[in-house]
């Protein structure tokens, strides 16, 4: 395909040449002008910006022998702690890995904690049921400051169906070197030496199965409340998924061992829940077991579901039907005390009948009443996916849950009128696609386009934003304002509670209120990947590139739609969605910058830059003066950044270096040495913020990328001549969806990491 038009008439032409030389005193990368050194050392201090919870926290834990102690899991975030000192949490999984797929490792599948010593705390990470991959172990000695991991045998993944699962991961409270984790493909393993190195426990199955749905073994829970014995546990007790248990030749869902794992007998279940899922078992004080059956298997699901009481001690057990339901399905399950006494929390995970949330029993199971549905909320109603429930073992008054938005509880259990709230306090588990900043005088801080919960303007970091286009389920993929009349915003994004949508929104104070554009352009609503830009040039103007098509412009706020003349792509590349990258120029609105990364690493089509010199209608290929040699790469592997205090001065990371220019285009240059090494990409992406005080370059740079073998985020204050590192070893936060600079304060960035929400540096 000919992607070399011809565009350069002389009136074309004449103004390429003036934007050559007009103007931009800005240095360029070679350092010949006097250079202020890249301010030395790392920003320690990150905070969240408040939004609260939004996403699928999948599981709570008290440690055993310190009530005080309370962690949480999530599915593609990390883990953290509860502080009770200004009840908030702690994120503890910051400090894992930045780069090379390390982001991977923030989903949690599993989390166990020592009885034995409330230092300790292990989590099972990965997010990938592929035979070839395998997780990752990371145990913690300071419950959570530092970690260390080891490479476990098989595959893990913390944010497949059925995430909320009870507890995988279990440390023999007698011995407790000794842990056991019950795997989705390929069985139940163990490890003598703290999770070091595994062995397949083949006394129950050496079958490695295939198929990313596959439940496996759910759950090992010890038949013992001692603990520090030094000698192992002997009774033992793991659920099997009818998945596995068919592909293994396994004849039950439950299985017992007298041996401490080494032999394994199936316990014969019920009849009316004969290949039923298992999802949670609960062992009371009293030896007894409560376990919950559900047909269906996963958040969200529905009935036939029921829950028994099992007497363990019983000669094979005895089987006591406590509840049942033909709608909902059963989640979250805690016992608090044991016998005719006991109270039972029991979850409802599906959505058919909502007038039940969490049914309670202050009687062992003989009658039940609901603590949440129909009760008052302090915010958010707390409804959906509730599959995991928590009873304070220091306050039976206190019961927790998680849900598809965070965390949810109340004090009051026990009220005829229970008060229900979040607890979300700086958990932040939500997912930027991206962000733009605003420019100095804005009424507002950014935009930020998020998965799941939509497009918002957020005018104070300390607050949960409430201007954005929809309040419901909704997703958020582009948006952009007009530099010079920031009140004019324009988003792009995806409806997700009405049938998963493709729309488009402007305002024109804000994000007060907000208009849906009455057309879209051609390619946008095929495709709801955040893959995909809106670049404003000026009020009403809008440039909107969809995935794989070409941008189309509007000049009425997206009433009609008109193609640009870039070039369609000739491929697309094995589930790579491509567009084209779009920025308008800060202090030409005429200006408007178009970079195509390629698709692909091995697309064999490079990098390149468009230009266009009408406000985004008509382009031409940039680098006339200088062949570009940019590497093809992924959409989330490249950038494209404009100085927005100086006109034609553009920024470009193609995957692998970093590219400058200062004359809109048509010279190019690679400034520092960033490089891919180890696994790691070498620039993948830059913004630019306030500069420092002083400096010789009209902006703070900011670099994502490998500079020198390490991995991290780098800044120059003197237009890329020095670079220093900016994120510490503690501040890591797997891999990172966006990187975005203030302009009001310097030093001030955003970042998104694994699904950690949005996070700023002071």
């Amino acid at each position: 395909m000919n992607r070399n038009h011809n565009f350069v008439i002389p009136a074309l032409l004449a103004a390429l040449l003036a934007g050559c030389s007009g103007g931009n005193t800005t240095p360029s990368a070679t350092g010949t002008a006097p250079a202020l050194a890249a301010t030395v050392g790392s920003a320690t201090s990150w905070t969240s910006a408040k939004w609260g919870g939004g996403g699928y926290v999948t599981g709570l834990f008290y440690h055993p022998s310190n009530s005080s102690l309370l962690y949480a899991r999530t599915d593609v975030g990390g883990a953290y702690r509860w502080n009770a000192s200004n009840s908030s949490w702690i994120p503890i999984t910051d400090g894992i890995g930045w780069g090379g797929g390390e982001g991977a490792y923030h989903g949690v599948e599993s989390l166990a904690l020592d009885p034995n010593n409330d230092q300790l705390v292990y989590i099972m990470t990965g997010q990938s049921l592929d035979s070839a991959s395998h997780g990752r172990l990371y145990v913690s000695s300071n419950r959570g400051t530092t970690w260390t991991h080891y490479d476990v045998p098989f595959p893990v993944n913390g944010n497949a169906n059925g995430r909320g699962t009870g507890e995988r991961l279990a440390v023999d409270p007698n011995n407790p070197s000794t842990l056991f984790y019950g795997s989705r493909t390929s069985g139940l393993w163990k490890s003598t030496d703290s999770g070091q190195t595994w062995n397949q426990v083949t006394g129950l199955s050496s079958t490695i199965a295939n198929g990313g749905g596959m439940m496996g073994v759910e759950q090992v829970v010890f038949d013992t409340s001692t603990k520090g014995s030094g000698q192992p546990t002997w009774i033992m007790w793991a659920t099997v998924a009818p998945d596995y248990a068919q592909a293994a030749g396994l004849t039950s869902t439950l299985y017992k061992s007298t041996n401490g794992g080494y032999s394994w007998t199936p316990v014969t279940v019920p009849s009316n829940v004969s290949g039923y899922y298992i999802p949670h078992t609960v062992r009371a004080a009293d030896g007894n077991f409560y376990m919950v059956f559900n047909q269906g298997v996963g958040q969200g699901i529905n009935g036939p579901s029921f829950l028994y009481k099992f007497g363990a001690t019983v000669g094979n057990g005895s089987w006591t039907q406590l509840k049942s339901s033909t709608t909902n399905g059963f989640g979250g399950l805690d016992v608090f005390g044991s016998g005719s006494t006991a109270r039972i929390a029991l979850g409802m995970t599906g959505w058919s009948d909502t007038s039940k949330q969490i049914q309670v029993s202050d009687d062992g199971g003989n009658n039940w009443h609901e603590v949440e549905a129909g009760m008052p909320h302090t915010s958010d109603s707390c409804v959906g996916w509730i599959e995991g429930v928590t009873i304070d073992p220091a306050n039976r008054d206190h019961i927790m849950h998680i849900h598809g938005g965070g965390v949810c509880e109340t004090m009051n259990a026990s009220s005829s009128s229970p008060t229900w709230s979040p607890k979300v306090n700086n958990l932040e588990e939500t997912v930027t696609l991206s962000l733009v900043t605003a420019p100095v005088g804005a009424s507002y801080k950014y935009i930020n386009s998020a998965g799941d919960i939509g497009t918002w303007v957020d005018t104070d970091l300390a607050t949960r934003p409430t201007r954005g286009p929809l309040n419901s389920w909704s997703s958020g993929n582009s948006a952009d304002m007009a530099w010079s009349d920031p009140t004019y915003i324009a988003a792009s994004g995806v409806d997700n509670a009405n049938g998963h949508v493709v729309k488009g929104f402007w305002s024109g104070d804000s994000g007060n209120s907000w208009s849906q554009f009455s057309s879209l352009p051609t390619g946008a609503a095929a495709n709801g990947s955040e893959v995909q830009s809106i670049a404003v040039p000026s009020r009403n103007n809008v440039i909107w590139a969809p995935p794989d098509s070409v941008p189309s412009y509007s000049t009425n706020s997206g009433a009609s739609w008109t193609a640009t003349n870039l070039p369609a792509f000739g491929a697309t590349w094995n589930g790579y969605y491509r567009a084209y990258r779009l920025a308008a120029d800060r202090k030409n609105p005429s200006k408007v910058y178009a970079f195509d990364s390629g698709g692909a690493p091995w697309s064999n089509e490079t990098g390149k830059v468009y230009i266009s010199y009408d406000g985004g209608h008509s382009f031409g290929l940039s680098g006339m003066w200088g062949a570009q040699s940019m590497a093809p790469n992924g959409w989330h592997d490249t950038s494209m950044a404009v100085n927005p205090n100086a006109e034609g001065d553009i920024w470009v990371t193609d995957g692998n270096s970093l590219y400058h220019s200062v004359n809109s285009g048509w010279n190019w240059v690679q400034v520092g040495t960033f490089a891919s090494a180890n696994g790691t990409k070498g620039a993948t992406k830059v913004a630019l913020g306030k500069p420092l005080a002083g400096s010789s370059y009209s902006a703070a740079i900011y670099v994502e990328g490998t500079l020198n073998g390490q991995w991290g985020i780098f800044h120059s204050d003197d237009g890329g001549a020095t670079w220093a590192r900016f994120n510490d070893d503690m501040h890591q936060f797997g891999d990172n969806n966006v990187l975005a600079a203030d302009q009001s304060t310097y030093g001030r960035i955003y970042v998104n990491g694994a699904a950690r929400g949005v996070i700023y540096t002071n």
